[in-house]
């Protein structure tokens, strides 16, 4: 056959184009990110954004921990605020976990530990205040927010830890996607979903979907802490932008709950079961991909091991390290294993370090995880470490430190795949055996490979369905029909308190009339008795 002439040709494929693929034209879009952890997830969902042709744009503040003023992918918008919001200090965080180390594994008085709680509040209190000036300083700044209108977006992007784009989006009626696993009171599934407590476990409960009648107490009493804290701590914040800058007719839970999309961080494989709604597409491990190869150097140390293997350890991204005796345990359990090992750390360097550990400041975590020789991955339980050890198939030995850390290993463990070690309670000894453990006992190994097969089981990948979504909002201006609007009921007819109520008098009106029918009916015959027998 003779060559196609070019013109014919690219008809061809431009025709075909048009006919394999939703009709998907490049947008613009409007990302409000948290930064810190958060953003390595949204900063991978952007670039693959910009790959596909869309024009993003990233409101970040001027003292960003992660967020760049200048990116190839993105361009920025940088307000400047009058105090940096505490969750942009490393700091922060690596006082926070030496305080809550402290009080674990030495024990405080009741009064100790309220100043503490009390602090921490503050500290959350704090952060909401700091975050809920970035949208007074868009809202107030005319320019800046003529010169976003301008721009012409046509979705928000937005992390709600931080719900800050909330506001901007509905000064702007724009449809909201957000890239969600936490919000203001906790997983995100309790905000737009029906999520009964008697299975579901509450944010900050370690437990699973099967718990006795004490732990659906405590998992009781920790939704109406969490419910407590949102409604007195965080949300007064944003309430009073809404009334200030919108209206008394205007709720913030209500502009926090219509979100067109949520994108959850969440899958099911790792997650327990609960319910769900159709506006929520699940996105777990949209991070995780195919391993490439190791550096010459690293490539090398990894082979030296032989055929024991090595083991990964690294504790995340918001934490420099764990106090120097704890590291210290560490390493001289290291020290005793025939395993090579990689270790993430950037703090003091520990004692006892064997020559078989090699301390890194930063690492190719994805691609270690999914280097054959790799035997075990040592973690604090943070949620992208834990997708990528399950993409790959790599079983764990958790060491919870913060957060949501505690319940992802309990997660794991019980699924077979993870045994957990308590940092304050943490010695050589214990620490060895846990390790030794996961590398001997291949139930762990074949557990987190059947997750591992679970996990990729899927018609797309969890980044196209992402992508997808967002494109999906873009293409019919927000996505109201998959949207529930239970919201905005009162409590008492979410519940059907009210229902309930109306059914429960009728009820007694019913039962009153027939009571005093048969009353009144008895009370006759009785009157025509009486004359009769005198």
């Amino acid at each position: 056959m003779g060559r196609l002439p070019e013109a014919p040709l690219l008809l061809l494929v431009v025709t075909v184009s048009f006919l394999t693929g939703p009709d998907v034209h490049a947008g613009k879009i409007l990302v409000f990110p948290v930064d810190g952890s958060h953003w390595v997830n949204m900063n991978l969902l952007i670039q693959n954004l910009h790959a596909k042709g869309h024009e993003v744009t990233v409101v970040r503040t001027a003292t960003s921990w992660y967020v760049k003023e200048h990116a190839p992918h993105y361009r920025s918008i940088t307000v400047t605020l009058p105090q940096a919001i505490v969750i942009e200090e490393e700091e922060f965080f690596v006082n926070f976990l030496m305080k809550m180390l402290e009080i674990k594994k030495e024990g405080v008085s009741p009064i100790g530990f309220m100043k503490f709680y009390w602090e921490m509040l503050n500290a959350l209190s704090n952060i909401h205040q700091q975050a809920s000036r970035l949208g007074v300083e868009i809202l107030e700044n005319r320019t800046l927010l003529q010169s976003i209108r301008d721009s012409r977006f046509d979705v928000v992007l937005l992390d709600p830890g931080l719900p800050v784009g909330v506001l901007v989006a509905h000064e702007l009626k724009l449809p909201t996607v957000f890239n969600v696993r936490w919000i203001t009171s906790g997983e995100g599934h309790f905000v737009v979903a029906p999520s009964p407590t008697s299975y579901v476990p509450t944010s900050g409960f370690a437990a699973t979907d099967k718990m006795c009648f004490s732990e659906r107490v405590k998992n009781m009493l920790f939704y109406f802490l969490n419910t407590c804290i949102d409604k007195l701590v965080v949300c007064p914040h944003y309430d009073r932008l809404v009334d200030k800058y919108f209206g008394p007719d205007v709720k913030f839970y209500h502009l926090l709950q219509g979100a067109d999309i949520w994108l959850m961080r969440v899958d099911f494989v790792f997650e327990f079961p609960r319910p769900t709604m159709p506006n929520v597409a699940y996105i777990g491990g949209f991070q995780c991909k195919p391993s490439i190869p190791l550096s010459p150097e690293l490539e090398e140390f990894v082979q030296s091991s032989g055929d024991h293997g090595f083991i990964l350890m690294s504790l995340g991204t918001l934490v420099k390290g764990l106090p120097t005796e704890i590291t210290s345990e560490i390493a001289a359990a290291f020290a005793q294993l025939p395993q090579k090992v990689i270790w993430r750390h950037t703090g003091e360097r520990p004692g006892n370090l064997g020559n078989n550990t090699l301390l890194v400041k930063w690492m190719p975590q994805n691609d270690l995880l999914g280097h054959p020789k790799v035997k075990a991955f040592v973690a604090h339980g943070g949620t992208n470490g834990v997708y990528e050890s399950i993409y790959h198939g790599v079983p764990v030995i958790g060491i919870p430190l913060l957060f949501d850390q505690f319940e992802n290993v309990l997660r794991l463990e019980a699924r077979g795949a993870a045994r957990a070690v308590d940092a304050t309670a943490l010695t050589r000894q214990n620490f060895l055996e846990a390790v030794q453990d996961v590398l001997h006992n291949p139930s762990y190994r074949s557990n987190m490979r059947r997750l591992s097969a679970l996990h990729r089981d899927q018609p797309l990948r969890p980044l196209d369905t992402a992508v997808y979504w967002i494109e999906f909002v873009m293409r019919h201006k927000g996505a109201a029909h998959l949207r529930t609007e239970s919201y905005k009921m009162p409590w008492y007819s979410y519940y059907s308190v009210d229902v309930c109520c109306f059914l429960l008098a009728v009820l007694l009106i019913l039962k009153a009339a027939v009571v005093g029918s048969v009353w009144f009916v008895c009370f006759r015959l009785c009157r025509r008795r009486k004359p009769k027998q005198e």
